[in-house]
């Protein structure tokens, strides 16, 4: 079965105001993510010798996915972060996870910045759980992070992850945390708090 996904999300943060998240166009946002993904500070993506030709084929394929969604997160009217959900029972997750009906897999990435704001990590991270759970079919978020991504292991259990198993993805060339979070999870996570305006859709 095809998975849907959210169009869009809104997003009040108790301390630090607006997010908002909307798809990647494929066309008009590749040089923004060409200069994020191709960052030192992104080196987990895979995407560090990629041209702006392969950015840009690598979302055109997101884009006409029917197991996949990527999206452009701003804060305050700037874009910040790109995130990714996907169908773990179309992806390298597959052989390693047994995948239920409501599991959702997410990728994030926040934007390099020479002028970090405290907690802006850790609200990312939630405002794209948000993301993920504002569809009522997902009952459960599987991540695959890199085993030497020591920041985002602890970004990912304060908002309710869990760590399964190690697995070996021969794909991205990693040993990986199979981490999953359940929304009950998430919502009882200490980390996670504050109002949430969803538009419930299809991207696709």
């Amino acid at each position: 079965m095809n998975r849907t996904f959210p169009t869009s999300l809104d997003r009040d943060d108790a301390e630090l105001g607006r997010f908002v998240v909307r798809p990647v166009d494929p066309d008009a946002d590749i040089a923004l993510l060409h200069g994020w993904l191709t960052h030192p500070k992104a080196a987990f993506w895979l995407m560090s010798d990629f041209s702006r030709e392969d950015v840009a084929r690598y979302f055109r394929s997101v884009h006409d996915s029917e197991h996949e969604n990527a999206y452009i997160g701003s804060w305050e009217g700037e874009p910040r972060f790109l995130a990714e959900l996907y169908s773990p029972a179309h992806s390298e997750l597959a052989p390693h996870h047994d995948v239920l009906p409501g599991d959702t897999g997410m990728h994030f990435l926040v934007a390099p910045t020479d002028t970090p704001v405290h907690g802006f990590t850790r609200a990312v991270i939630t405002t794209v759980m948000e993301l993920a759970f504002s569809d009522p079919a997902t009952a459960r978020v599987v991540v695959e992070p890199d085993v030497r991504n020591h920041a985002v292991h602890a970004l990912n259990e304060a908002v309710g992850f869990r760590i399964e198993s190690t697995v070996h993805l021969a794909e991205s060339a990693k040993d990986a945390y199979l981490s999953i979070c359940t929304r009950e999870g998430f919502r009882a996570a200490p980390a996670v708090g504050g109002p949430t305006t969803a538009t419930r859709g299809v991207a696709r």
